[in-house]
């Protein structure tokens, strides 16, 4: 069920009803009830889907318990250790199989060993990494003592598979979202009017800008051969653009859809297209994720608290198993590998930029030294994305030759209306630079009647755009 179809507007309708109105101050029934929802939701897709996580629900819950009871170090790390190990062999056999069994027979083939092809005609669950993150969390708070394991599994169950963030985040730690379920929620008018803005902003950077740029790179990476670099170039923009507002969208729904049912979600995204330097990039751009691997395993490991190499160390295991999380396919780890690169001056030359809250603080405009870093990083952002982008590491490296060798020309006698995305994606930063330093790009301090007029040019913006027959899904879906 896609946040951008009009079975999800008539589910949302019926399940906010029934929750505040009928089961209003009832918490054991309302997070039955969140849960009953949140499986039809997720069964929508694919019934079967319900099993695997059902299962993965039922093991996390039962790990925290196994390690609560007991009180030797060697047991509890023990049962730690297995509960993260069979956690990952089962998002392993299900995401990753088909990709390590073609990668080895493709090794022996080019060793001159003649394989059979081995793999199997595997379904990639929707949500997996999202959901199996989470009973990871919970497994290793418990662990370390900053959550007291639940005995109510209905509320664990309905912290697992809540749907506004089950199949593309953001990963919640289990010591931040968990106790939200134990506790009794009352309607707050501020908070769900909040929440319906972060709703509004999300559909029009999905439906109207995402989906719209998304048609254009489209049409580029799919003719990059015959393409002159002038349009090539444009292609990788409007990439950038398509997943930051594709992913952040969903997001930014996921947000506002938590409001509305008396939950907080943590930020996921902090206009991370005004970032000065790869750092703060990462640390504006799916935080919930970085902060995962920060808190789980980058400190674990040492942090930055050792030496350079083994810094460097720590980081390229980081952004490798990022790259790897993304998908089954060399692309995603050479995209993660390249950011590990791209981290190595911030270690020999420590980035200040953290203590500034973000670019151009107290001023309207950047200097020029912080608009030339912003640029700069943006360039660097949008290389990786190529790889992100590509089917293959061979499409990636054609598209950059074909960048580097291909006539650059006029971009509108090449290519059908290019510019047409222009004006909203300038009217997207716009707005994105007014509110930089917000957590919700339309809280705007402008006059009631202006901020309603903006407001309802939005609401026709999406309207205008949405294509209730068919919706495009989100990006992030496939991981």
């Amino acid at each position: 069920m896609l946040f951008n179809s009009f079975v999800f507007l008539v589910f949302f309708c019926l399940v906010f009803v029934i929750y505040w109105f009928v089961l209003s101050n009832r918490l054991k029934l309302q997070n039955f009830f969140l849960l009953l929802a949140s499986c039809v939701f997720y069964g929508w897709w694919d019934y079967r889907f319900l099993i695997l996580m059902g299962l993965s629900s039922l093991f996390g819950f039962a790990s925290g318990y196994w390690i609560e009871r007991r009180t030797d170090p060697i047991e509890r790390k023990l049962i730690l250790s297995a509960t993260i190990v069979a956690n990952l062999l089962f998002l392993g056999f299900f995401k990753y199989y088909n990709f390590f069994a073609s990668s080895f027979a493709e090794l022996l083939s080019t060793a001159g060993f003649r394989v059979d092809d081995f793999t199997l005609k595997i379904i990639l669950p929707i949500g997996i990494s999202f959901y199996t993150f989470h009973n990871i969390s919970y497994a290793i708070d418990v662990y370390r003592k900053e959550l007291k394991p639940t005995g109510d599994i209905i509320a664990y169950f309905a912290f697992i598979s809540f749907f506004p963030q089950l199949v593309a985040g953001p990963i919640m730690k289990a010591k931040d979202f968990l106790p939200q379920f134990l506790v009794r929620r009352n309607f707050n008018y501020p908070k769900a009017v909040q929440g319906l803005r972060f709703i509004l902003w999300g559909y029009f950077k999905k439906i109207v800008i995402a989906d719209g740029c998304g048609v254009l790179a489209d049409g580029i990476f799919g003719s990059y051969s015959t393409q002159p670099s002038s349009v090539l170039l444009l292609g990788v923009f409007y990439f950038a653009i398509q997943i930051y507002c594709d992913f952040s969208g969903y997001t930014d729904i996921a947000i506002g859809l938590g409001k509305l049912f008396g939950f907080e979600f943590t930020l996921n995204f902090k206009t991370p297209y005004f970032s000065r330097t790869i750092p703060e990039f990462w640390r504006r751009w799916h935080i919930s994720l970085t902060s995962w691997f920060r808190d789980y395993i980058y400190i674990p490991l040492g942090g930055n608290r050792v030496s350079k190499v083994s810094a460097f160390r720590n980081i390229l295991i980081v952004f490798f198993l990022s790259g790897l999380w993304h998908g089954a396919n060399w692309t995603y780890v050479v995209w993660g590998v390249l950011y590990a690169l791209m981290y190595i001056p911030s270690i020999f030359f420590p980035d200040k930029i953290k203590l500034t809250p973000y670019i151009g603080y107290n001023r309207r405009l950047p200097s020029i030294k912080e608009g030339a870093q912003m640029i700069m990083t943006f360039v660097l952002v949008c290389i990786a994305w190529v790889f992100f982008r590509s089917v293959s590491l061979m499409e990636a490296i054609h598209y950059f030759q074909a960048i580097a060798t291909h006539s650059f020309k006029p971009i509108d006698y090449y290519f059908f209306s290019p510019f047409r995305m222009m004006p909203l994606v300038l009217l997207l930063f716009i707005i994105e630079w007014i509110n930089r330093g917000k957590d919700c790009q339309l809280d705007l301090s402008w006059s009631k009647g202006l901020r309603w007029g903006f407001y309802m040019f939005l609401i026709y913006l999406v309207f205008f755009s949405i294509n209730f027959h068919k919706a495009t899904e989100f990006i992030y879906f496939q991981f």
